[in-house]
């Protein structure tokens, strides 16, 4: 059997992203999650939640807060695809994501998705309520895909 998408519930997208991911810890929420599979073994999820970003929370905008897979090869594109089928079905009309410099973006070209902006990225630490960065802080390339 091949990659096919499965049903998994925000609690088991959090254990995956938590045991695979390379530098961040799985987000704090979500609306929902996808995940991707092979002979019914999950290789990859998506979380998909509200944007970070407060100005880009307009109600019809969903954000891929966490995208992670195994390595299995299409995986990436596969769960980038169902996140906006996913998102638009129910109602959302624009779905962003972001990514490192240094990640090529192959995986959301192939899914259809366009590179829209630059961020600056930064520290979510002020001197009011001070943080660890457990993240990377440098720029990241905002992504999306709309109807």
């Amino acid at each position: 059997m091949g990659l096919e998408l499965c049903p998994v519930t925000l609690r088991e997208a959090r254990a995956f992203v938590a045991q695979h991911h390379r530098h961040h810890r799985p987000p704090q929420g979500g609306l929902f999650a996808v995940a991707a599979a092979v002979d019914h073994v999950v290789v990859g999820v998506a979380i998909i939640g509200r944007p970070v970003a407060r100005r880009l929370d307009d109600g019809y905008t969903a954000e891929v807060t966490r995208l992670c897979t195994d390595g299995t090869r299409n995986a990436c594109s596969l769960l980038y695809g169902a996140a906006w089928r996913a998102a638009r079905s129910l109602g959302y009309r624009r779905l962003i994501t972001y990514t490192l410099p240094e990640e090529g973006g192959s995986s959301l070209r192939g899914a259809g998705w366009k590179p829209v902006a630059v961020t600056r990225g930064g520290s979510w630490s002020r001197s009011g309520r001070p943080r660890v960065d457990m993240h990377p802080t440098q720029e990241k390339l905002r992504w999306e895909v709309a109807c």
